[in-house]
């Protein structure tokens, strides 16, 4: 087979069992994968020079065709309550059909890193059949110094055939689609999708799996640091202000999604950004709207016009657009992915249902309780079926990337907390005075001044009250804050209403954390909300 590009001949791709491929690029910058790209009619060109790729059926993530390798190696350690296991034979039936469907392909290789920590560094080797994914994951991980490429050796390999189809009989797998990651041998297979997103968060499961094992803290979150280097972790699922937020260009930006918390401090385990662009503005979020308008930004199903502009109010392809460009597009982000320890936690939240404050302050206990609990709200019209607000709860503010049991996970942070002595802050970014369709959305601007506030330290030195429902503190007052927000039920026209409410959200609450209770101590439970009869 034909193949191009620098790499470490030593362990190029007919080492892992390839043969009979017609040609195979590696590690192509950006302009030679743009030309494959339009080439091959996977994507096109947008009026200001990014690249635009549809994805067809799948707009989102697979997630209930994600599977793990079940063997020895696993059996014990894996929350198989949370992750679909594969046998080893099905995954080796796999692994053999993936190669096969790679005859006569033109395939696309780049070596990179998952881990801006020396120390905790994951190499990984992906190997795709549309060259625009190979862009994609190029802006996403982190690239090498191109002189080490010589002597680059993978430790997970990633191998993404979004036209092969799976066979659920001869494969074990649900669907034709199939996301299966054998962790023994390092090795995931990703095919029947062409959602570029299943590679990155591949990355991240592994590396959720490996890092606690060494004592390191594998986080869904983002990070940023300040003027004096202090630096602040924001955990939220989609739609809590996570990216947004985190995008303070009073701050230096260290990462938007995924970060590790060890010895040295935090480190983002990507190279760039996956930014949501449905509903993007340039008033709204200057960094990001302007990443869109890069030679290198790869636009994930965005409408264009006649024009080829982007039409990021359209969502008719999918609420789910996304654009994925190199951290370093975004002018205050680190050269370096690394930070301190943190010296506040974020946990953010949407609140649908008009009962949390703004802001609270967190005990320890009550801050592992909420990472176990990982709540935020759909709301009517974002998903099929829902009329209503609905409650969510994803453990550790990420369960799809959680390989081991979210105990593990929960009290490694809570013993980082207590080591680095972090101050643990609740932020509800969703509504008040009522629940969605009643209230309106909290105002960004008021959530930015109570974030600053924390992050300054300013906010510890505040008045509280201690919130009847929740047992967390909530400021009284806060310069530049309206002190009727900072009480969700004086917001409300009626206040039996906002009781009801509130009972019914700690109800689902105590529900969701029953299975987590023989996992912690005494203190977490006790940190667990209370219905009205219960406090009494």
């Amino acid at each position: 087979m034909k193949q191009i590009g620098r790499r470490n001949q030593a362990t190029d791709i007919a080492t892992i069992g390839f043969s009979d491929v017609a040609s195979v690029h590696y590690n192509l910058p950006e302009a030679a994968l743009y030309e494959h790209s339009i080439a091959r009619g996977e994507a096109e060109l947008t009026v200001h020079g990014a690249l635009r790729a549809l994805t067809g059926q799948h707009t989102g993530r697979s997630a209930k065709d994600k599977f793990i390798v079940r063997d020895e190696h696993t059996d014990g350690v894996i929350w198989w309550d949370n992750n679909k296991a594969m046998s080893r034979d099905h995954f080796d039936a796999l692994h053999a059909d993936f190669l096969a469907h790679a005859k006569d392909m033109d395939l696309f290789v780049q070596d990179l890193v998952g881990g801006a920590d020396a120390e905790n560094q994951l190499p990984t080797r992906v190997v795709t059949e549309y060259a625009w994914h190979s862009l994609f994951i190029r802006n996403l991980l982190i690239r090498p110094a191109p002189e080490t490429l010589d002597d680059f050796q993978p430790k997970l390999t990633i191998i993404d055939l979004p036209s092969f189809q799976a066979d659920p009989e001869r494969h074990g797998s649900r669907s034709s689609t199939v996301i299966a990651a054998d962790l023994t041998r390092g090795i995931v297979l990703i095919g029947g999708t062409s959602y570029a997103g299943e590679m990155k968060k591949s990355v991240f499961t592994v590396l959720n799996h490996l890092l606690p094992a060494k004592g390191v803290m594998p986080m869904h979150c983002s990070a940023n640091t300040g003027p004096a280097g202090d630096a602040a972790i924001f955990f939220g699922l989609s739609g809590t202000g996570k990216t947004t937020l985190s995008a303070d260009p009073a701050r230096v930006l260290v990462g938007d999604d995924e970060h590790g918390w060890g010895e040295n401090g935090i480190f983002n385990f990507e190279g760039g950004c996956y930014a949501k662009t449905i509903r993007l503005s340039r008033e709204a979020e200057p960094e990001i709207y302007a990443t869109t308008e890069r030679f290198g930004t790869v636009l994930e199903n965005v409408v264009l016009d006649e024009q080829r502009r982007p039409q990021f109010d359209d969502g008719s392809l999918t609420e789910n657009t996304r654009c994925a460009y190199p951290l370093h597009f975004i002018a205050n982000a680190s050269s370096t992915g690394t930070a301190a320890h943190p010296k506040n936690i974020i946990m953010l939240t949407a609140d649908a249902f008009g009962v949390l404050p703004p802001i609270a302050r967190l005990t320890p206990a009550q801050a592992m309780y909420h990472f176990l609990s990982g709540y935020t709200a759909k709301v009517a019209g974002t998903e099929k079926g829902v009329t209503e607000p609905e409650a969510t709860f994803s453990t550790c503010f990420g369960a799809p990337f959680m390989p081991r049991h979210p105990s593990e996970y929960g009290n490694l942070l809570r013993e980082l907390i207590s080591r680095h002595g972090v101050s643990c802050w609740l932020v509800n970014t969703g509504w008040t005075g009522g629940a969605y369709g009643t209230g309106s959305r909290m105002p960004i601007r008021a959530t930015r001044a109570l974030l600053a506030a924390a992050l300054d330290g300013s906010l510890n030195e505040a008045s509280f009250r201690t919130d009847p429902n929740f047992g967390f503190e909530v400021p009284l007052a806060v310069p530049g804050v309206d002190a009727t927000i900072l009480d969700p039920r004086r917001t409300w026209a009626d206040g039996d209403a906002y009781n009801r409410q509130a009972e019914k959200l700690v109800s689902m609450f105590i529900a969701n954390f029953e299975k987590f209770e023989e996992h912690v101590g005494g203190d977490v439970l006790g940190a667990a909300p209370r219905l009205p009869m219960a406090a009494e």
